[in-house]
């Protein structure tokens, strides 16, 4: 899909309101994290709240995705596991990593699971073009990828690249929640503890990592006009008590 097709495909009808944009403060527990969700993406079904994009950091923990393989959990003691009902398999989360939950209503928008997937790459993909950093898709690997050319190639011939960012969604009712992970400045060596995404062979990386001295900050800056390029006009909100 072209970008400006999948730009018009992601919009709410002309006059619909803004999506609130809320980033919070301080690490959210996981489980805090799931149950608001739970409760916002149930107001948006029914119309009784506007949709939300919740901007987070979690203490570190590994998530299981619906078609996670028990033997991609390397060290199943090194940090709490949870159980998740969104797609994908292992991946990790952390402090340094931006993790932005997308509760959008996309009978309002495109009912189109591979198309919004495709919508929520474009934005990380355009964050990441703000700051001289190209971001690829990969058919057969969901997320956003970087090549690493100073790297020897894999033993199948192709270039070294590494993992920046994940995505992982559920719907219900045709409202989104879960969505993507942006490597800012995790702890990468947290990611060994899992097969991240049941992807073997390559690496995790991260803005820092590549060398960009960029805070939490100046991503989310970039992230929000990347979102509202792709889906759409925003309203911050400051955050909430929980």
């Amino acid at each position: 899909m072209q970008r400006a097709e999948l730009e018009r495909s992601m919009h709410a009808a002309k006059g619909s309101p803004p999506i609130r944009w809320r980033i919070e403060s301080g690490l959210v527990p996981y489980d805090v994290a799931v149950e608001t969700m739970e409760r916002e993406a149930a107001a948006i079904a029914t119309g009784e709240a506007d949709e939300l994009v919740w901007l987070v950091e979690h203490p570190p923990l590994y998530t299981a995705g619906t078609s996670a393989d028990g033997a991609d959990l390397v060290d199943p003691d090194r940090f709490p596991v949870f159980q998740t009902g969104r797609g994908g398999e292992y991946t990790y989360h952390g402090p340094g990593q931006r993790v932005v939950y997308v509760m959008l209503d996309l009978k309002r928008r495109r009912q189109d699971v591979r198309a919004f997937v495709a919508a929520l790459e474009e934005v990380v993909i355009e964050t990441l073009a703000q700051m001289n950093v190209r971001g690829e898709r990969r058919e057969d690997r969901v997320g956003v990828w970087v090549r690493r050319p100073e790297r020897p190639p894999l033993p199948d011939g192709s270039p070294a690249e590494d993992k920046i960012a994940a995505i992982g969604i559920r719907l219900r009712r045709w409202v989104s929640f879960h969505g993507l992970s942006l490597n800012v400045d995790p702890e990468l060596d947290h990611f060994g503890g899992i097969v991240p995404c049941g992807i073997r062979g390559y690496g995790v990386t991260s803005l820092v990592d590549l060398g960009l001295p960029v805070t939490m900050s100046d991503v989310d800056f970039l992230l929000k006009g990347a979102f509202e390029t792709v889906f759409g006009p925003v309203a911050e909100l400051p955050p909430h008590g929980r």
